[in-house]
C-alpha cells in the first residue's frame, strides 16, 4: 500500500457514530455473472436506524456543532432524505433540536401518513418545514433565514448543507478510504496490485460530498485508481463542478499529503425519469442483487448506482468496489412502486 496515511496527518474532532469498520465483502456470484472481481463496502451498516454514508460526515459536522455550542441544527433534503433522517436521529441523541427543510411537490405529500425516513424524522422529534421546489433551489438562503430566526429567539444554530457536503463533511470519506486500506492490509480484501487494491470504486452521487471524500483519499490510501460517481439527479457538469470545488476546499483547508492520482468519472445516464423516480431496468437489478447476494438496495440511490455498475461491467475495470451508502428506510416507503416486480 502507499506510504503516509491521510489518517496519520489528519486529526479532526469526531463524535463516534459509525459502527466500524463496516464489512468489506466479495460479491462472488454477481461478479462471476459480470466477469469481474466485485466487492462491496457495507456502509449501509454504519449504525442502526441512522445508518448509511451520512454518519461518516456527521461524526465531524456534529463535533464542530457541539464545539460551537449549537442548540439547533438546520439542514435540508428531499422528502425521503436519508441525510435529514440521520441528522434528526443524531441530533436527538445529543440533545440538539433538528430543523429539516424537506422538498415536496404537492399538498398530498405533505399530508400523507408518515412513512420511511419521514416517519423516523417525526419519531426523533425533528421540526419539519415543507419547501417547494422553487424554494429548495434557494435552499442556502432558506436555511440561513431559519438560522437567523433561531438566533433572534436566543438559540445557537449550526447549518449543515445538503447531504453534509462541505469540505469538513467530505473528510469523512477521505477517512473511510483509510479504513478500507487497513482492511485490505489485514487480508480482509483483495491483495493490492501496484499499490492499488481496486481499479475503481463506484458510488451513488446525490450531493457530491461522498464522491469528493473518496477522491481525496482513494489514491492516497491505495484503495482505487478511479472514482465512478453515478448521478441520481442533476448531470455530469453539475457534479464535476461540485466535486472539484469540494476537493479544492478540503485540500486547501486540511493540507492533505501528496498529490491525489485518483481520476473521476461521472455517469449521469442512470437516473431514469428523475430524482427518486424508479424505472423497470433498475428495479430488476435490485431484485437480482437481493436474490443473488442478499444485497438490499434502495430505488433512489444505491439501486441506480448498482444498476449502472452491472450495465457498465468490465468497462469499470477488472476489480471493482461498490460503496453501499444505505437507504433502507426509503426502500420501505416504496413498496407500491415495487409491487408488480415482486410478483415475478
Amino acid at each position: 500500500m502507499r506510504g503516509t496515511s491521510v489518517r496519520m496527518l489528519l486529526s479532526l474532532p469526531r463524535i463516534p457514530l459509525v459502527h466500524g469498520p463496516t464489512p468489506l465483502r466479495p460479491l462472488s456470484r454477481l461478479g462471476a455473472e459480470l466477469g469481474i472481481d466485485l466487492w462491496v463496502k457495507r456502509d449501509d451498516m454504519t449504525g442502526g436506524a441512522d445508518a448509511g454514508n451520512k454518519l461518516r460526515k456527521l461524526e465531524l459536522l456534529f463535533a464542530e456543532a457541539l464545539a460551537r455550542g449549537a442548540t439547533h441544527v438546520v439542514t435540508c433534503g428531499g422528502i425521503q432524505s436519508n441525510h435529514a433522517r440521520a441528522t434528526a436521529l443524531v441530533a436527538a441523541s445529543l440533545g440538539i433540536r433538528a430543523v429539516l427543510l424537506l422538498r415536496t411537490t404537492s399538498d398530498a405529500e405533505r399530508g400523507a401518513r408518515p412513512s420511511g425516513n419521514v416517519l423516523l424524522d417525526r419519531l426523533a422529534g425533528a421540526e419539519i418545514r415543507w419547501v417547494t421546489p422553487d424554494e429548495y433551489r434557494r435552499r442556502a438562503d432558506e436555511m440561513a433565514s431559519v438560522a437567523e430566526t433561531i438566533r433572534r429567539d436566543g438559540g445557537t444554530p449550526y447549518v449543515i448543507p445538503e447531504g453534509g457536503s462541505n469540505a469538513l463533511g467530505a473528510m469523512g470519506y477521505a477517512l473511510a478510504m483509510c479504513e478500507i486500506r487497513e482492511q485490505v492490509a489485514r487480508g480482509e480484501g483483495p491483495s493490492s496490485r501496484n499499490g492499488i487494491a481496486f481499479d475503481s470504486i463506484v458510488l451513488a452521487c446525490g450531493s457530491g460530498g461522498t464522491a469528493a471524500g473518496a477522491m481525496l483519499g482513494a489514491a492516497r490510501e491505495g484503495v482505487a485508481a478511479h472514482v465512478v460517481a453515478i448521478a441520481v439527479c442533476d448531470d455530469e457538469d453539475y457534479f464535476r463542478a461540485a466535486i472539484d470545488r469540494l476537493c479544492g476546499e478540503a485540500d486547501a483547508r486540511y493540507r492533505l499529503p501528496g498529490p491525489s492520482l485518483t481520476s473521476l468519472d461521472v455517469i449521469d445516464g442512470y437516473k431514469g425519469p428523475g430524482y427518486a423516480q424508479s424505472y423497470p431496468e433498475m428495479r430488476a437489478t435490485m431484485l437480482r442483487a437481493a436474490r443473488t447476494e442478499g444485497l438490499v438496495l434502495d430505488p433512489v440511490y444505491t439501486g441506480k448506482a448498482f444498476h449502472a455498475l452491472c450495465t457498465e461491467g468490465r468497462a469499470l475495470g477488472n476489480r471493482v468496489l461498490f460503496l453501499h451508502t444505505g437507504g433502507l428506510p426509503g426502500l420501505l416507503a416504496s413498496g407500491a412502486d415495487l409491487a408488480d416486480d415482486l410478483r415475478s
